[in-house]
């Protein structure tokens, strides 16, 4: 497990949860492709077919607030937005969700049950010997939720061990590893199965604050609208000398290379002419979240 995989996997799980509203995006055949083998060896033939058709499908996991069916059954969240912006540029005006667990979603790709990944999949080394993956839409730092004016200046996890508060984390989420590493006692560090639980204990006064990404707790609090409790900034905790964030991209077929160029191309423009924040921000991400000119895919490949 790398320093970006809990985030990926174990949260999403929770997410996951939140995120089933009942409404369902209709599913796409397995192996409706009909790129032509040749013209794949070209790694040109999802992105013509694509432009041919004027649809393209993605897979998604219904996870908030990543990729997910809203009550009227639409597929909208972050990923899912940006890629109706991005491949509109590119001449395809369509996109169709295939709804896939989280931990089908690669091999669902590579079935060529859809034709993306979008779900704000974090980049890691072990995923990019699978796919290939965009530049980063967003990275993900710290934060931590706390009462209204952060009466206790919890900024950082150094500073829950220094005034030995307790910290909520969820059970098997690398925040619960920072913490310890970061000298928050064992005795502080109190687990939760999911995000509401964990908000429920801290509305009861049973922890001092939650640790998570800002990302989800984000979401966690906009589902609490008008509660007694904020969001401190994002930060990027350092352990061993090494930052503690992660990134989230679309994914691709190896072979899906010109698509994957095609793409990239128009994800820098957007990011360039500061476009990109405008259609991930109603989902809760900031300007914190923004990648840098230095955040990508290789980079995160490496680990």
């Amino acid at each position: 497990m790398t320093n970006h995989e809990p985030f990926g996997t174990d949260r999403r799980a929770f997410l996951r949860t939140a995120a089933l509203l009942g409404a369902a995006v209709p599913l796409v055949a397995a192996g409706c492709s009909t790129t032509d083998p040749a013209e794949e060896q070209k790694g040109g033939g999802t992105l013509k077919r694509a432009r041919q058709d004027g649809k393209i499908t993605v897979g998604f996991a219904n996870e908030s607030p990543y990729g997910f069916t809203d009550r009227s059954g639409k597929l909208t969240g972050e990923a899912p937005e940006l890629a109706r912006v991005l491949f509109k540029e590119l001449g395809i005006s369509k996109v169709e969700g295939v709804n896939v667990d989280f931990g089908g979603l690669i091999g669902g790709l590579k079935a060529k049950r859809f034709d993306v990944i979008a779900a704000g999949m974090f980049v890691t080394p072990e995923r990019c010997a699978e796919v290939a993956f965009s530049d980063p839409e967003y990275v993900a730092k710290s934060a931590f939720m706390v009462p209204k004016g952060n009466p206790k200046g919890v900024h950082k996890f150094e500073d829950a061990a220094q005034k030995k508060l307790k910290v909520g984390v969820l059970t098997g989420a690398v925040e619960g590893d920072y913490a310890a590493k970061l000298g928050v006692s064992k005795g502080n560090i109190k687990t939760f199965p999911d995000q509401p639980s964990a908000f429920e204990g801290l509305k009861a006064g049973r922890i001092d604050c939650i640790a998570l990404t800002r990302i989800s707790l984000a979401d966690l609090l906009s589902k609490h609208q008008g509660s007694a409790f904020e969001v401190t900034d994002a930060y990027v905790p350092v352990i061993g000398g090494k930052e503690q964030f992660g990134a989230g991209a679309f994914a691709f077929r190896k072979a899906d290379t010109d698509l994957l160029k095609a793409f990239n191309d128009k994800l820098s423009e957007l990011k360039k002419s500061n476009r990109l924040l405008p259609v991930i921000q109603p989902f809760g991400f900031s300007q914190a979240e923004l990648p840098g000119p230095n955040d990508t895919a290789a980079r995160f490949c490496q680990g």
